[in-house]
Formats: structure tokens, sequence, C-alpha cells
């Protein structure tokens, strides 16, 4: 056995000689294969499905159902940076313009007077036969009528959403028309590739859309068993339309047989798990697991990407005493960030990245650039917290809540690091760990504590400054609420020219991080680690808003390799 673990150990270490040669050049990699099944930790492990049905608005929904309800609009992987593209398709919920393709959108065109999208639907895309539920049958333009006009009578739907649109009819078999009364920028995402754009059929909503053992779309996998709290299972299915061009040739989708979501709470499991390649891929680990990895395991490829959500504690400013600026920008300051960057991190942080992603090119204004009130947010500076806290009327300090989710390992190592730099300035948290459940449940009645540990995707450029700031927003946990500041969003939104947007929304960001409703904390980077077996594929998170389905279609398994590797 000795000598068979050495001979093992040195395949790896030989293997190994590729695994951080990025971007990877993945056409090059041969012709597909087919078979086997992918064992996936997503970024999301800890996280079981919150719904089955986009009419109850969770976030998760597009994840867990992607794999087989598509949309009208998704990810270009082509071009992704692996196969010589520019982008990483990491973000949680952006599409740059260049890099959206249609799905089962085939074209589409705006017209003017009355202002409209048409869409033309890919024909013989085909829900497959689900017994109990439908029979086999093509989808058409009314099915896309019928999932949005669903959603948009949601009583979860979330303020605003979906008013910029008119109506949207089937102006024949194939053709769809979305008809706007103004111009929004967010048009493509909303309904195209967005967190409730799936095409959820009329016959799955009347036999129960809540029940997973009723779900069937047009993706490449069907939903083929679910354990709670364990793993979703989806099963490709034959007669999916799609194909993926290598080197020249078309190869039908989807390569894999079979896609398992692994739902694992505790970390040393998961990291166990992709050790011992129980996991394929595991999308998120911390850099903490790293370099142990990378010795215990050093076949395995890497690929380093910056969080794609920001952390802070938000502070309720409808209630003293953080209705007074003063005590939300002496918090900030009371806050040593750069060394939780260099001694919490060990480096592997940004100070500075939220709520604006570096990603996001011209969206996105450095901390170099910002003004003096924004910079002094990020420098320790234990002195003038105590100040301004005197000056607000606090100068012994003051005590409050905060509510911090146990699911998520890096908020409770790093809750009592922040609590321990206010307790220098006379401010104590009392601090409430909450099962996950209960912790989302609280912020959907608005029922937090004054603080509220958090962690909220950017989702994209403009969406990151309506869920955080616009009043209402569900995803607004610091209660934050200004007509004017509300005026800005819109006016942002009707924005057609991308460059004057851009500025709009750095002045916006800029507003909102003077004001300080929350005490702004770095930004962590994450690594994504696979198994070489895993072809085709450079770390993609996402093609759409949190939405892998389209890039685990397109994986394959070289089983010869796995089992060259002792697997």
């Amino acid at each position: 056995m000795g000598l068979k673990r050495t001979l093992k150990r040195l395949l790896l270490a030989a293997v190994a000689g590729t695994a951080l040669a990025a971007p990877q050049v993945l056409h090059a990699q041969g012709a597909p294969r087919y078979g086997g099944t992918l064992d996936i930790g997503t970024v999301y492990l800890t996280l079981a499905p919150l719904s089955w049905d986009p009419r109850d608005w969770g976030w998760k929904f597009n994840h867990d159902t992607g794999q087989f309800y598509e949309q009208l609009f998704a990810a270009d992987l082509s071009k992704s940076e692996g196969r010589g593209g520019n982008h990483k398709f990491v973000a949680d919920a952006w599409l740059p313009a260049d890099a959206i393709r249609g799905e089962l959108a085939e074209k589409w065109e705006w017209q003017e007077n009355p202002l409209a999208v048409v869409v033309t639907l890919r024909k013989g895309v085909m829900f497959p036969e689900k017994p109990g539920v439908m029979a086999s049958r093509e989808l058409t333009a009314d099915d896309v009528v019928y999932a949005f006009d669903r959603v948009n009578t949601s009583p979860q739907n979330a303020r605003g959403f979906f008013d910029y649109i008119e109506k949207i009819y089937a102006r024949d078999k194939h053709t769809l028309v979305i008809e706007m009364n103004r111009y929004h920028s967010e048009w493509n995402y909303r309904f195209g590739y967005g967190h409730y754009s799936g095409i959820v059929p009329r016959e799955v909503i009347e036999a129960g859309a809540t029940n997973w053992k009723n779900a069937n779309g047009t993706g490449p996998f069907t939903l083929a068993d679910v354990v709670q709290g364990n793993s979703n299972v989806y099963v490709k299915n034959p007669n999916y339309w799609d194909s993926e061009k290598i080197e020249g040739k078309d190869y039908k989708l989807p390569f894999v047989d079979k896609v398992v979501f692994r739902f694992i709470k505790d970390e040393a499991t998961w990291i166990t798990a992709l050790r011992t390649a129980k996991l394929d891929i595991l999308e998120s680990v911390r850099w903490q697991n790293v370099e142990s990895l990378k010795k215990s395991s050093p076949a395995l490829k890497w690929r380093r990407w910056l969080g794609q959500a920001g952390i802070f504690l938000s502070m309720d400013v409808n209630t003293k005493p953080f209705d007074d600026i003063r005590v939300r920008r002496a918090l900030n300051m009371a806050v040593n960030k750069q060394e939780i960057v260099d001694a919490y991190y060990n480096g592997h942080a940004e100070l500075f990245a939220y709520p604006q992603h570096p990603d996001f090119g011209g969206y996105f204004q450095p901390l170099s650039e910002m003004p003096t009130a924004v910079k002094e947010l990020f420098e320790y500076n234990p002195q003038k917290a105590k100040a301004l806290l005197a000056e607000a009327g606090y100068p012994n300090g003051f005590t409050f809540k905060t509510q911090v989710c146990s699911c998520f390992p890096d908020h409770m190592e790093l809750l009592p690091l922040v609590a321990g730099y206010l307790a220098r300035v006379g401010v104590k948290i009392e601090i409430q760990p909450m099962e996950p459940g209960a912790y989302f449940a609280a912020l959907a009645a608005r029922k937090m504590t004054q603080g509220y540990f958090f962690s909220i995707g950017h989702s994209n450029p403009t969406t990151t400054l309506t869920r955080n700031f616009r009043t209402g927003s569900p995803w607004n946990p610091s209660g934050w609420a200004d007509p004017a500041f509300d005026e800005k969003i819109t006016a942002m939104y009707a924005l057609r020219d991308e460059t004057e947007r851009q500025a709009h929304v750095r002045a916006m960001t800029v507003e909102m991080l003077e004001k300080a409703p929350y005490i702004w904390l770095p930004t962590p980077y994450a690594h994504t680690a696979w198994w070489p077996w895993v072809k085709n594929y450079n770390g993609e998170l996402r093609a759409g808003a949190v939405r892998p389905g389209p890039i685990y279609a397109r994986i394959w398994i070289d089983q010869a390799l796995k089992k060259k590797l002792g697997y």
C-alpha cells in the first residue's frame, strides 16, 4: 500500500505541472467525451433550495433550477477567458453587453413608437415528457408571456421591478413583444437572464410548482431527485436542443449524464470531500485552506477570484443612535480595516470593493480617487471615532444587538473581531448567531436587530445601488429611505448611453459611501478548485443571475484520467 500511495502521489505531482496555467485553451483538450457524474460543491453549498417556484421571488431559485428552466438570454461562454475571450463569468448577476447570447431567444431587435423589444424564439425547443405533469411539446411565445405574468403578479414582487414593461404579448407562436413605457437599462437582466426569468410551463404550475417532483423545463438536465439538506440530482435531458462548437465541430449537449449538487454545512467536511475526490469541483475555497490542499492534492487546478458579495455590518438608520450620521461614521473609523486585510485575511482581500466591484469597469471608482469623506471611513482613527461619538451624545458609547448567520463561517469569525475594535471606543455588540431559516426570515419580515451582519451579492453595477438603498427594497437591511436618492435611481435607469450611466452610478456610489449606513468591510478573495479530469472548464461560476447550468452542460469528464489518478 505504501508503494501504491507513493506512485499515486508522483503521478498527481506530474499532472500538477499544468495546474496553475491560466487562462487555459480549453478546446485544445481534444474531442469531448460523454458520460459520467459531476459532483459539485457550489458557491452556495451550505444553502439548500429555498423554493422551486419563481413566484416566491427566492433569490436562489435560479441557481437550483437553471439546469432545467431556461431563459431568453444567457452568458456567451465562447467569450470566456478559457476560450480566448475577455470575461471571467464569475459575477453573480451581470453579463456585459458583449457577453450575452440568445438562449431561448434566437434574435431580438428594438422598435420605436411604441418602444419595444421584439424577440424571435428558437423553433423546435421542446419541453420533455413528464409523466403525470405534461406531454412533450414545443416551447411557444405564450409560455414566456404566461411565465412573466405569473411572476409579475406575485405578492412577493419587488416594488417597481417590472414597472417599465407596459405589456408582453405573443405576436405569433415564436415571436414575443416586450412593450415598454420607458427605456430601462436593466431590461435584459430583469426578465432576460435574471433571478426570476426561468420559463416555467403552465402544466408545471397546475401540477404544483412548489413540488420539485413536478419540475420540467427545456434545459440540458432534468431534476431527478432532491434529498433535503443533502443533494440535488440532475440527469441528462437526451432531447436537449443546444450544442457546443469545438475545433469547428458541433457536439450535442450536455456531455455528462448526471450533475449532483452537494450541500455540506461543515467547512472541514467539504474540504475533505474535495481532497478525497468526492467532489469534482469546489467552487469556493477560503484562502486558509488553499496551501494545505495544494500540498495534499497537487493535481488540483485553481482559479482565484475577488468575492462577488459585500460584507458589512448594517445599522438600522431609523433608530437611535444610528439615525445620526456621526455615529455611523464613527463606527467605520473605529474598525481597523487594513489590519483585517493584512492579519485576518493574510492579504487575501481588497480593502475597498463594495458596493461596486472592480470587475465592473467604468462603473467602479477606486478608493484612491474617492473624496476624503469616503477615504477616511477606511482609515483606522479611533481618536476621531471617540470624538464623533461624544459629539453625537455618546461619550461612553452604547450597546446594540447584531444577528449573524451560522451558515457563513467567515462571518462567524469576523464579527467578533469587529466587536473587539468597537469595544475599544466604548461600543459593545451583543452577538446573536442564527440558523439560516430564522436569519433570512428576520430580514424578510423586517424583524432584525439594530445590527445585522450581512453579505449581499454585487449583482450588477446598477442593481447593487437599488437593492441596498432604494426605499422598500427587501435587501435593504439598514432601512435606508430617501426620496431624492430614489429619483436618482430612476434617472440612472433611463440613461441609454452607458458612459453617461457609469458617471451617474459613480456619483451615487460616493454619496452612499459617505452616508455610511453600513460598517464597510473588506472583500476577500476566494478560490475555485477542480480535479484535472474536469474538462472544458476554467473556473466559470455563473452564466446569468446566480445560474451555472449552461456551464455544467459544457463540462465533460475524462474518465480515463480519473482512473489513472486512482479515483
